[in-house]
C-alpha cells in the first residue's frame, strides 16, 4: 500500500492549501520546480508507484501578443504516467468553448494540446492557466494572451467613461459577436416568421401550427418556445417593473395593483384573459378598471364593488415604447475652459422629456445642468455650465429605447500667463450652432408625424368601416339561415302546442319576479338580455334543500325551473346593494313547477314591445353620464309585459340619438349536460352568442298566438329555454363624441407670477367645466376663464401657494387633468437688480458695499464670488445676510481685487445669480517699450512707445514728457502733450543726442517714468546694402535687373539707389545712372551694354544722410539674345542599383548652333512604373553628369529620364530604355559565416535556435527542410536580410534529425545540413550483477537504460573501489553493451562497481553493483579505539547566502531565495511589509535542506515592498530582508 506524503516542511505544506482553480482538490502536497521554468508541480503521494510520475510539460504554451481578427493558438505537451489530462482557465470568469470562439482539441500524432481562438476579440485577452493532472499529481503554467485592437472601440471608450457599471441602455448598442455562421442584418427567414407566428398563437393552436409548417420534434419546439419567451420577459423586465405584491381579495374590496416603468411615455394597454379592455386614465365611477400612471409608477385598480364574477380573470399589461428616433443626434462639443457647452438633439415625435445621462450618471436641471425642451417637444437640449476637464467624457441622450452619444472635449486654457491662477468664467456657448435650421427640421417633422398621424386615423377607420360591413353581411346571411329554419320549424309547433301551455304559466310567474327584481336593482335592468330556464328535479331554491319542501310537493315529482339572466356588458356596474344581485350576468333564479313535463311558450312580438318610463329614464342617465361612449339601447321591464312568451329574442327598435350600439352579449351558460345538449336545444338559442344571433322569431300576438307558438322538446331529465327580451336593432359605428385633441400639461408657476393651463377640444361649440381637487371652481378676481374657438383656458394672475394642486377639465364627459405646482425660487426685484448690476469705481485702500434684496423661500444658501472665486468672511471681507437682503463689504481694496463681481442665490425650487463689476482705481504703471524711433533728422525726432500695462482702472488723460540734452544735468520739461502714445520734437540741434522721460498722468495720479536711450538728431545714418540685382532677362542692347530694399534704412526712408556695372575681367565700376539722378524704383533697364560682353551690377540705397554700403554683386550675364534650350542627354544608363538606391549616368547633349545650346545644368527624375507623374530627384540643377537617386522601395518598378537645362530653359527629356528594379545586381547564393556548426545537441524541454548567414541578390527563396521533408508548423523560420533562423521551441527528442537550410533564387541555389540532436540525461541502467568467471577476474552485466532504445550514441562508463583505496575511478567508457570484464581482482579485497549511463548530454545518476569479497584466512590483530568525546554542533540560525535586491517587470515571475544553517533546524518566515506571508496562497514557499525560496508566479504593483526572512530556533533568531520593485 502506499501512503500519502506526510512533509516535514510546515512552509510548503501551507502553500498547497490553496487550491487553483481547475486542479484537482488537494489538501496537502509537496511542491516541486520543474525543469521547464515557469511550471509548478505538486505531488500528491510522497513515494511514487515504480514507473509512476507526476504530470510536467516537456513543452509549455508561450505568451502571445497579436492583432484583433487573428488566429491564436497556444499548444502544450505534457508527459507523465499515466497520461494526465489537461484543462484549460482563464483569469477573468469561464471559460466557454465554442467552435466559433474558443476550442480545445488534442493531436495524437504530435501529443500536442492546443487552445484555438479562431478569430481572437479584445475581450480574449487574458491570463490563462493550463492544468496537467494524473492521480499523482498536478503542473501547473499560465500564458498571457495580448491583443492589439484595430480602430475605435465603443466598448473600451465607454468602460473608460463608465467603468464596469456601463448602463443596459448603452451596454445594447454595443456589437456583439456573431455566433457561428451568424450574419448581420439578416433577412427574415421562413423559420424565424414560424417562431414569431408561435410566439402570438393560443397553447391550443400549437399542433396545427406544426403541422402546417412542418415541425415534428414537439417537445423540442416547446422547449425553445419557452427559452424565447423568457428572453423576451427578460427585455420587458427592462424597461416594465411587475407587481409582486399579489394576493387574494374579497369581493367587496377594491383590487390594487402597482408597477414601475422605465420609459414615461410608452403607452399601456390592459388585457382580461387574452382580450383588449377598456380603462380609464383615473379612477372614476365609468369604467370598472383604471390605470393611472404617477411618474413612472403604475397603479392598476378594479371596482369590485360594481364588477360581477365574470369581471375577474387573468389580467395581464402589456405596453408599446414610443415610437421615436432622433432625427439629428448630438455632436461632438469642444469647449474650452469656464466655457458653457450646448448639445442638441432633434426627435421625429413629440416627447415631453427625455433622459440625458454624462459618465453614467442621469443628469438632471441644476446648477451646473440646464435641460429644456422646445414647446413642439421636438428639441431638446442640455448645457453644460462652467465645463471643467473633469467634464469631459461622454454624454448620452435616450428617447424611449433610441439612444445617441456624442463627446464633452474641454481644452485646457492655452494663456500662460494664468498659469497657477484660476481661469477667469467665460460667457460663450460652445457647440452653438444656428438655430434656425434645427426649427426648420424641427417644423418640417412636425408636419411629417401630423400627416403620418391622420393616415394612420384614415386607414384605422376604413378597417373598421370594412369590418362592420362584412360582420353585418355575416349576420344577415346567419338571419336568413334562421328564418328557413323557423319556416321548417312551424309545421312541427302545432304538435308541441299542447304540452307547452303548462310550463308557460310557471315561466311567466318567474319572469314577473325576475322583473320585479329588475326594477329593484335599477340601471342593471336595462342590460338584461336573455333568460334561460332549466328544469332539474333536485335544485334548491333560494337556498332550501330538496328536504325542506313540503311533502305533498316532492311527492308530486316537482322540477326546478332555472332562469339564467345574461348582463350584456359585463364592465357596467350595478348601483343598488343586494348582493344576489350583483353576481355575474348568468346567475341564477330558481321557481318551483308542479307539472312533470312543463314546456315554455315563446311570447308574441307586440305583446313584449311595451315601453317602460324607467328604461328610457335610465338610458337618458347613462348617456348623460359616458358622453360620446357607445349607447345601449333600453330595455323594456318584465314586469310591464304581463304573460310575455319567455325564449324569444325581442329587440327595441328604436335607440338614443348616439346611434344604435355593437356590444355583443356574454353569454354564460349553467348546466351539467355538454355541448351535445346544448346542439338538441338549437331551436330555442343561436350558437355564437354574439350581437347577431337572432334566434327564432314568428310574429305571436293576440288571437293568432296559438299559431305562432312553438314547442319545444326537452330531454327527460333536464331542459332549458332562453328567452331574449329587447329589440332586434342594427348594430353601426358610434360618433366619439366631443374629445380632447391636446390635452392639459403640468405647469410650474412662481409665487406672483402668472400661471396657465391651456386644452383644445374637438369642438368649438362645447363648454366645459373647472375643477381644483375634486372641486368646482368659479371666476373670481385672481382666477379668470376664456374659450378661443376650440382652445379653453385657465388663468392664474398671480400664483399662490393656495394655487397649487390638481386642475381638471371636463367638458361633455370628457376629462383631463394637469398639476399646477407654485414653486417660490429665489429672485430679485427688478428696480433693485437694476442698480447692483451698475460699476462701482472706488480708489485704492477705500471700501465697496454690495447690497441686494431678494425673494424666495427659505432656506436660501447665498454665495458671493470675486472672479469667479467663491469669497468667505475674512479680515477684508464681510458678508452679512437677514430676511431677504445680503450684503458684501469689501474692506481695504487693491487694484488686484478689481473685477467681475457675483451674487448666487440658491434654494429648493432654482438657482438665480446677480453680476456686477467693481473697479479699484489707482495709479498708473509706467509706458511700455521698446521705443520706436520713427524719424531721428536733422530737423526733427519723431518717437513712439506702447501705453502702460494697467491704467490704473482710469482713462490716460495725458503724457508728460521731460527732454535732456546729453551732456547736460538738467531736464527741460516739454508738458503734456494728450493721451496719444507718440511724439514729434522740433526744437532740436544737428548732431545732438537726446533722451527723454515719460510719465502717465490720470485723474488717480502719475505714474512712475519711463526713461529712452540716447537719440542722435540729424546723425549720417546710412542705409544698409540691399540684395543683389538679379538678372530679369538678357538681351544683346539691354539687361533687365531687380532687387530688394535694404532691411537697415538708417532709421529714415530710403530715397534711391545708384547701380554699378563691371565688365568681366576688369577692376574698375561704372555709374549706370547719372549722379544726379538717382534709380527710384526697384527695377532698372541697363542698356549702355556691348553685344557679346559678360557683366556684373552692384547698387547701394541713398537715405538723407547719402548713399550706404554696396550691394554683393550680381552673377555674370552675357549681353545677348536669350539661349535656346538644350537638346537631349546622350548615352542614359544604369550604372548601379540596389534594394534602395540606384545611380544613373548620362553624356552631355550636343551644342548646334540656332537649333540647341549648351546645356549648364541638368534634372534627374523618376516615376514608379503603377503612376504617370514625374518626381523630380533634386530641387537644385545638377552640375554633374551622374547621380544616385536615394530612398527607392525594394523591388519596386521604376522609370527614369534625365533634362538638360539652360538659360534658354529646359530640354527634351531622355528617358531609360527600360524600366529599372531597385534591387542590387544578381548575386548567386553563398554562406558568409567563417566556421559554421554541423552538429548541436539540444536538451529537451529547451529551444533550440541555428541561424544562418548568406548574401544573395535577388532576394532568395529560404527554404528548411527536417530528414528532407519540409519542417513542421512547430519549428518557427524567421527570415531577416542576409539572414535565416530555425527556432524549435520546447524541442523534443522527436526533434531531432538533419535540418538542410536551402537558398534559391535565379541564379542558383546553396544548402547547408546539421545535425540536430535532442535529448537528456539518460535514465540510469538498471541492477548490477557481479559473477567471477576465472579466478582474477569479474565479469560485471547490468540492465540496459530505458532510454538505449531511443538514443542510439547511449553507452556506458564503469567506475571501481575497492577496500584500499576508498576511491571511484573509472576502469572503462564508451561501453555500447551490457557486460564488462574486470581483471587484477585481488583476493581479500572488497570491491564495488557503479554503471553510469552516457550520452551527448551527460551522465545518468549511477547504479552501484553489490559488494564483492573473496575472503582470505588474515592474522588476528586488536585494535585499541580510542573512546571519543561528544561532539555538540547545536548553534543559531545563520544565513550563509542573503537575499539579494530584486526588480522585476509587472506580469512576470520573481524568484527570491537564501541559504542558513542552525541546529536545530530553524523556523522560517516570510514576511512582507512586516505581515506573514506563509499562509497566502499567491506566494509558493519552500524550504529545502536550508535553502529558502519564495515564487511570485506573476509580479504586480501591490506586491511591492520589503521582503524579510526570519529564522528561528531555541538557540537563537535570525532576520534577512530585501526590497523588490516593480517596473511597469
Amino acid at each position: 500500500m502506499w501512503k500519502k506524503s506526510k512533509a516535514s516542511d510546515q512552509t510548503g505544506i501551507r502553500q498547497t492549501a490553496g487550491n487553483t482553480e481547475g486542479g484537482p482538490q488537494d489538501d496537502k502536497g509537496i511542491r516541486k520546480k520543474s525543469k521547464v521554468p515557469g511550471v509548478m508541480i505538486t505531488q500528491f503521494l510522497e513515494e511514487l508507484p515504480e514507473g509512476s510520475t507526476t504530470p510536467d510539460f516537456s513543452r509549455k504554451p508561450i505568451a502571445i501578443t497579436i492583432q484583433e481578427g487573428k488566429c491564436a493558438i497556444f499548444r502544450a505537451i505534457v508527459v507523465g504516467n499515466p497520461m494526465p489530462t489537461v484543462t484549460w482557465t482563464r483569469a477573468k470568469g469561464e471559460m466557454v468553448f465554442n467552435p466559433a470562439t474558443c476550442k480545445q482539441n488534442y493531436n495524437e500524432s504530435s501529443h500536442e494540446h492546443t487552445l484555438e481562438f479562431p478569430k481572437v476579440a479584445p475581450e480574449d485577452a487574458d491570463t490563462y492557466k493550463c492544468f496537467a493532472t494524473n492521480d499523482y499529481g498536478r503542473a501547473i503554467c499560465t500564458v498571457l494572451l495580448n491583443v492589439i485592437e484595430v480602430g475605435f472601440s465603443k466598448t473600451k471608450e465607454l468602460q473608460k467613461t463608465y467603468g464596469d457599471e456601463v448602463p443596459d441602455f448603452l451596454k445594447k448598442k454595443l456589437r456583439k459577436r456573431p455566433t457561428e455562421g451568424a450574419q448581420e442584418n439578416k433577412a427574415i427567414t421562413p423559420e424565424e416568421k414560424v417562431w414569431e407566428i408561435l410566439l402570438k398563437a393560443d397553447k391550443k393552436d400549437y399542433e396545427r401550427i406544426c403541422a402546417e409548417y412542418g415541425i415534428t420534434n414537439f417537445r423540442g419546439m416547446l422547449k425553445k418556445l419557452n427559452a424565447m419567451k423568457k428572453e423576451q420577459n427578460e427585455d420587458i423586465v427592462e424597461f416594465f417593473t411587475p407587481s409582486n405584491a399579489l394576493k387574494h381579495f374579497d369581493s367587496e374590496e377594491d383590487l390594487s395593483l402597482d408597477s414601475e416603468l422605465e420609459l414615461r411615455e410608452s403607452k399601456m394597454f390592459l388585457y382580461k384573459d387574452g382580450s383588449m379592455v377598456a380603462f380609464a386614465n383615473d379612477e372614476c365611477d365609468e369604467l370598472t378598471h383604471s390605470l393611472k400612471q404617477v411618474a413612472k409608477k403604475k397603479t392598476f385598480s378594479m371596482s369590485c364593488q360594481d364588477a360581477d364574477v365574470e369581471g375577474i380573470g387573468l389580467f395581464a399589461m402589456d405596453f408599446k415604447a414610443p415610437d421615436v428616433d432622433f432625427v439629428v443626434k448630438i455632436q461632438e462639443t469642444k469647449a474650452e475652459e469656464r466655457q458653457d457647452a450646448l448639445f442638441t438633439c432633434v426627435l421625429s415625435a413629440p416627447l415631453q422629456e427625455i433622459q440625458w445621462f454624462g459618465k453614467n450618471a442621469p443628469l438632471t436641471n441644476g446648477e451646473k445642468f440646464d435641460i429644456s425642451v422646445s414647446e413642439d417637444k421636438l428639441i431638446h437640449k442640455l448645457i453644460v455650465r462652467d465645463c471643467l476637464p473633469l467634464d469631459a467624457g461622454i454624454y448620452t441622450a435616450v428617447a424611449g429605447i433610441k439612444s445617441c452619444n456624442a463627446w464633452l472635449v474641454v481644452e485646457a486654457d492655452k494663456d500662460g500667463s494664468s498659469k497657477g491662477k484660476k481661469v477667469a468664467r467665460k460667457n460663450t456657448l460652445a457647440g452653438a450652432g444656428n438655430d434656425e435650421d434645427l426649427l426648420k427640421i424641427a417644423r418640417e417633422q412636425q408636419e411629417r408625424y401630423e400627416k403620418e398621424l391622420q393616415e394612420n386615423l384614415e386607414t384605422a377607420k376604413k378597417n373598421q368601416a370594412e369590418r362592420d360591413a362584412a360582420e353585418e353581411a355575416a349576420r344577415l346571411e346567419a338571419q336568413a339561415a334562421r328564418d328557413a329554419k323557423a319556416e321548417k320549424k312551424k309545421s312541427e309547433s302545432k304538435r308541441r302546442k299542447s304540452s307547452a301551455g303548462a310550463r308557460k304559466a310557471s315561466v311567466a310567474a318567474v319572469v314577473e319576479d325576475l322583473s320585479e327584481d329588475n326594477q329593484e336593482v335599477g340601471e342593471s335592468s336595462l342590460f338584461m338580455e336573455c333568460v334561460e330556464v332549466e328544469v332539474k328535479e333536485t335544485e334548491t331554491v333560494e337556498g332550501r334543500s330538496h328536504a325542506e319542501e313540503p311533502a305533498e310537493r316532492r311527492n308530486s315529482g316537482n322540477k326546478d325551473i332555472h332562469l339564467k339572466v345574461k348582463v350584456k356588458d359585463a364592465a357596467v356596474g350595478y348601483h343598488h346593494g343586494e348582493e344576489t344581485r350583483q353576481q355575474k350576468s348568468g346567475a341564477k333564479l330558481v321557481k318551483k313547477e308542479n307539472t312533470n313535463n312543463p314546456k315554455v311558450k315563446k311570447a308574441d312580438r307586440e305583446d313584449t314591445s311595451v315601453g317602460s318610463d324607467h328604461s328610457q329614464e335610465a338610458q337618458h342617465h347613462q348617456s348623460e353620464e359616458r358622453p360620446g361612449r357607445r349607447q345601449r339601447p333600453a330595455k323594456e321591464s318584465l314586469a310591464d309585459r304581463g304573460h310575455a312568451g319567455v325564449g324569444r329574442d325581442v329587440r327595441e327598435e328604436k335607440c338614443d340619438k348616439s346611434g344604435p350600439t355593437k356590444n355583443a352579449p356574454s353569454e354564460k351558460v349553467v348546466s351539467s349536460k355538454d355541448k351535445e345538449d346544448e346542439d338538441k336545444m338549437s331551436d330555442v338559442h343561436d350558437g355564437d352568442g354574439g350581437d347577431d344571433d337572432d334566434d327564432d322569431v314568428a310574429p305571436t300576438g293576440g288571437e293568432d298566438a296559438s299559431e305562432s307558438d312553438e314547442d319545444v322538446e326537452e330531454p327527460a331529465v333536464e331542459k332549458r329555454v332562453r328567452v331574449r327580451q329587447g329589440p332586434l336593432i342594427q348594430e353601426t359605428l358610434i360618433d366619439p363624441g366631443v374629445h380632447f385633441l391636446i390635452g392639459l400639461s403640468d405647469c410650474k408657476a412662481i409665487i406672483g407670477e402668472e400661471a396657465e393651463l391651456t386644452c383644445k377640444l374637438s369642438s368649438e361649440d362645447c363648454e366645459g367645466v373647472w375643477y381644483k381637487d375634486g372641486e368646482e371652481m368659479v371666476c373670481s378676481e385672481g382666477v379668470t376663464f376664456t374659450k378661443e374657438g376650440s382652445f379653453h383656458k385657465l388663468t392664474i394672475h398671480r400664483a399662490t401657494d393656495d394655487d397649487a394642486g390638481k386642475y381638471k377639465f371636463e367638458a361633455d364627459g370628457r376629462k383631463t387633468e394637469a398639476l399646477i405646482v407654485v414653486e417660490d425660487p429665489p429672485r430679485f426685484d427688478p428696480e433693485e437688480l437694476k442698480t447692483f448690476i451698475e460699476p462701482v469705481r472706488v480708489k485704492k485702500g477705500h471700501k465697496a458695499i454690495f447690497k441686494l434684496p431678494f425673494l424666495g423661500r427659505e432656506p436660501i444658501k447665498v454665495q458671493w464670488y470675486l472672479e469667479g472665486e467663491e469669497l468667505s468672511d475674512e479680515a477684508n471681507i464681510k458678508i452679512e445676510t437677514s430676511d431677504g437682503c445680503t450684503r458684501l463689504l469689501l474692506i481695504k481694496l487693491q487694484r488686484k481685487d478689481s473685477g467681475e463681481v457675483k451674487l448666487k442665490l440658491k434654494n429648493e425650487y432654482g438657482t438665480v445669480e446677480a453680476f456686477s463689476e467693481i473697479t479699484v482705481l489707482d495709479k498708473p504703471t509706467p509706458p511700455m517699450g521698446p521705443l520706436e524711433i520713427v524719424e531721428a533728422s536733422s530737423s526733427a525726432i519723431e518717437i513712439k512707445w506702447r501705453p502702460p500695462k494697467d491704467s490704473g482702472g482710469c482713462k490716460i488723460g495725458n503724457y508728460i514728457l521731460e527732454r535732456q540734452q546729453v551732456g547736460r544735468n538738467t531736464w527741460k520739461k516739454v508738458g503734456p502733450i494728450g493721451p496719444e502714445a507718440k511724439y514729434r520734437d522740433l526744437d532740436i540741434d544737428h548732431g545732438r543726442r537726446y533722451c527723454y522721460r515719460i510719465r502717465v498722468e490720470t485723474e488717480m495720479g502719475t505714474s512712475e517714468l519711463m526713461e529712452t536711450e540716447d537719440i542722435q538728431a540729424g546723425t549720417k545714418a546710412y542705409p544698409g546694402p540691399p540684395s543683389p540685382p538679379k538678372v530679369v532677362s538678357a538681351f544683346k542692347d539691354c539687361i533687365n535687373l531687380s532687387w530688394s530694399p535694404p532691411a537697415n534704412t538708417g532709421g529714415t526712408s530710403v530715397l534711391g539707389y545708384n547701380l554699378e556695372k563691371r565688365k568681366q575681367g576688369s577692376n574698375l565700376w561704372g555709374q549706370v545712372n547719372p549722379p544726379e539722378e538717382m534709380i527710384k524704383g526697384k527695377a532698372f533697364a541697363v542698356k549702355d551694354v556691348v553685344e557679346g560682353m559678360e557683366y556684373e551690377f552692384r547698387l547701394s540705397a541713398i537715405n538723407n544722410s547719402g548713399a550706404g554700403e554696396f550691394s554683393t554683386p550680381s552673377d555674370f550675364v552675357f549681353a545677348r539674345d536669350p539661349k535656346k534650350p538644350p537638346g537631349k542627354v546622350l548615352d542614359l544608363k544604369v550604372t548601379d542599383s540596389n534594394y534602395t538606391t540606384l545611380s544613373l549616368s548620362w553624356t552631355k547633349p550636343k551644342d548646334i548652333e540656332g537649333v540647341q545650346d549648351e546645356a549648364k545644368g541638368y534634372f534627374v527624375e523618376i516615376r514608379p512604373a503603377e503612376n504617370t507623374d514625374w518626381n523630380r530627384c533634386s530641387s537644385t540643377v545638377l552640375t554633374t553628369n551622374y547621380y544616385t537617386v536615394k530612398g527607392m522601395k525594394s523591388m519596386a518598378m521604376y522609370w527614369g529620364r534625365v533634362i538638360a537645362v539652360n538659360d534658354g530653359g529646359e530640354g527634351e527629356p531622355r528617358e531609360l530604355d527600360n524600366y529599372v528594379l531597385a534591387m542590387p545586381p544578381p548575386v548567386r547564393p553563398r554562406f558568409t559565416d567563417a566556421k559554421i556548426k554541423s552538429f548541436m545537441v539540444v536538451r529537451a524541454g529547451n529551444s533550440a535556435r541555428f541561424s544562418m548567414n548568406f548574401e544573395a541578390s535577388p532576394w532568395p527563396e529560404v527554404t528548411w527542410l527536417k530528414d528532407g521533408v519540409p519542417v513542421t508548423k512547430k519549428v518557427t523560420i524567421s527570415n531577416a536580410e542576409g539572414t535565416s533562423q530555425l527556432l524549435i521551441p520546447s524541442a523534443e527528442r522527436s526533434d531531432s534529425g538533419i535540418y538542410t537550410v536551402i537558398i534559391k533564387n535565379i541564379v542558383g541555389q546553396e544548402s547547408f545540413s546539421i545535425e540536430i540532436r535532442v535529448t537528456n540525461e539518460p535514465k540510469p541502467p538498471g541492477p548490477v550483477e557481479i559473477e567471477e568467471n576465472v579466478l582474477g577476474t569479474v565479469t560485471v552485466s547490468w540492465t540496459a537504460s530505458a532510454d538505449e532504445k531511443r538514443d542510439d550514441r547511449l553507452h556506458y562508463m564503469v567506475t571501481k573501489r575497492d577496500s584500499s583505496k576508498r576511491t571511484w575511478h573509472t576502469v572503462a567508457d564508451h561501453i555500447f553493451n551490457n557486460k564488462f570484464t574486470a581483471c587484477n581482482i585481488m583476493p581479500g579485497r572488497e570491491y564495488q562497481f557503479r554503471v553510469y549511463a552516457k550520452n551527448d548530454m551527460g551522465c545518468s545518476k549511477p547504479t552501484e553493483s553489490p559488494k564483492w569479497l573473496i575472503a582470505t584466512k588474515k592474522e588476528r590483530f586488536t585494535v585499541n579505539i580510542v573512546e571519543s568525546k561528544a561532539c555538540n554542533l547545536e548553534c543559531p540560525p545563520k544565513f550563509l547566502v542573503p537575499l539579494k535586491m530584486h526588480s522585476a517587470p509587472q506580469g512576470y515571475e520573481c524568484y527570491m531565495s537564501c541559504a542558513l544553517k542552525g541546529d536545530p533546524t530553524p523556523h522560517v518566515t516570510w514576511l512582507r511589509d512586516n505581515v506573514s506571508l506563509n499562509t497566502n496562497t499567491n506566494y509558493y514557499i519552500s524550504n529545502t535542506c536550508g535553502v529558502c525560496s519564495l515564487l511570485i508566479l506573476r509580479v504586480g504593483p501591490k506586491d511591492t515592498g520589503e521582503y524579510k526572512v526570519v529564522a528561528e530556533n531555541p538557540i537563537g533568531r535570525a532576520e534577512c530582508a530585501t526590497k523588490l520593485t516593480v517596473k511597469e
